[in-house]
């Protein structure tokens, strides 16, 4: 088999045909690409295009991975402005007569951070009016120069939010939701799921008319077992990733989804829904995905329908590891999904700007054998 791109070997893992070797694609996501950047967080967040960064640093260790684009939209009826004041910045939203802000707090060693959510219990509708009006048009120019420009050097994704809780808690904060979601009448959060599920359908239909993108990719805040609980996943938000990810594939689109903390007991669930990946397979105490036995139950759990991707130990591996003890985590994957071509060698999320750079190589090298 000839040597494949990147972009391929991706795409190959995500759809099952055979690769020429493992695909590797660490979680490159901001901290360590700011470091190979030499840039501070505020500069690398505000001023230069995630994906551009993301190309500069998977070419640099010539592996394989994956990084989302976020398209924006406008609304004849919404009025955006944006003050930076030192190291924070507000952002004002007026529409139809009423005034919404979020407030965030940057830095020059961390990843920003909200200091004021855009909505309260009592305003919720009114944000979810704004944020789901059938009237926001999305421009997916931009979206379509850097898939361009990103070519094969990884998989850009074209990123459609969260689940349905994480969509909630975005908007009024994590503990907010929690009691929300367990106060409020049922009723009214099922027209909310239903009214955000036939937006992301919408946005779905425009995104796979107007751009090339192989693949969307679905983040997670807060909708996971560690915080949420299988119960209330399986309420809420199985549902709502079981129709898009329909709705994606009737576009001959991928689904990718990322799935925080411990992930064994909804390993099933996402090969029900018919997830194309899922990341990042935690190990211990973050996660749950730790023995040999773990990542074989997983395996066998996914039924090589979902592929896996992730599961080298950020922290114990990776930060306070060595070379000789990264490459034996990443044989054990290797071993356990020999015969599958639904496998990608990834992170157990984002790599620390603290990784010794010699850690991340032997990582890539072990992949590659």
């Amino acid at each position: 088999m000839e040597n494949l791109t990147p972009k391929q070997r991706m795409l190959n893992a995500y759809r099952g045909p055979q690769n020429d070797r493992f695909a590797v694609a660490p979680e490159f996501w901001c901290y360590y690409p700011a470091k190979v950047l030499d840039v501070p967080m505020i500069e690398f967040e505000r001023e230069i295009p995630f994906w551009k960064s993301l190309k500069s640093v998977f070419e640099r260790y010539d592996c394989e991975g994956w990084g989302i684009f976020i398209p924006s939209f406008q609304n004849e009826n919404l009025e955006t402005n944006v003050v930076l004041n030192g190291y924070e910045e507000t952002t004002s939203y007026d529409y139809c007569g009423k005034h919404f802000e979020v407030k965030k707090m940057y830095d020059q060693a961390e990843s920003c951070w909200q200091t004021k959510h855009l909505a309260t219990e009592e305003t919720l509708s009114d944000v979810i009016d704004m944020l789901l009006d059938p009237k926001n048009v999305y421009d997916f120019h931009a979206a379509r120069q850097a898939h361009e420009a990103v070519g094969e050097s990884y998989l850009l994704e074209l990123w459609m939010g969260m689940p349905f809780f994480d969509f909630v808690a975005e908007l009024i904060g994590f503990e907010n939701a929690v009691l929300y979601f367990v106060d409020e009448d049922k009723a009214v959060l099922r027209s909310y799921r239903e009214r955000y599920t036939q937006y992301q359908k919408e946005f779905i239909k425009q995104a796979a008319e107007q751009t090339d993108y192989e693949s969307f990719m679905m983040g997670c805040s807060y909708s996971c077992n560690s915080l949420i609980g299988q119960q209330m996943w399986r309420k809420w938000d199985k549902p709502y990733i079981k129709e898009i990810t329909d709705t994606v594939h009737q576009y001959q689109k991928l689904i990718h989804i990322h799935f925080h903390g411990k992930s064994i007991e909804t390993a099933e669930d996402f090969a029900q829904i018919g997830l194309d990946c899922v990341c990042p397979f935690e190990r211990g105490p973050g996660g749950d995905v730790t023995t040999r036995d773990d990542l074989k139950y997983v395996r066998c759990a996914l039924d090589d329908k979902v592929t896996f991707n992730g599961n080298v130990h950020t922290v114990e591996s990776l930060i306070r590891g060595d070379e000789k003890k990264v490459r034996s985590e990443v044989r054990q994957i290797k071993e356990v999904f020999a015969a599958s071509n639904r496998i990608i060698i990834g992170t157990g999320d984002q790599v620390g700007r603290e990784t010794p750079e010699e850690n991340i190589i032997a990582m890539i090298e072990e992949a590659k054998r």
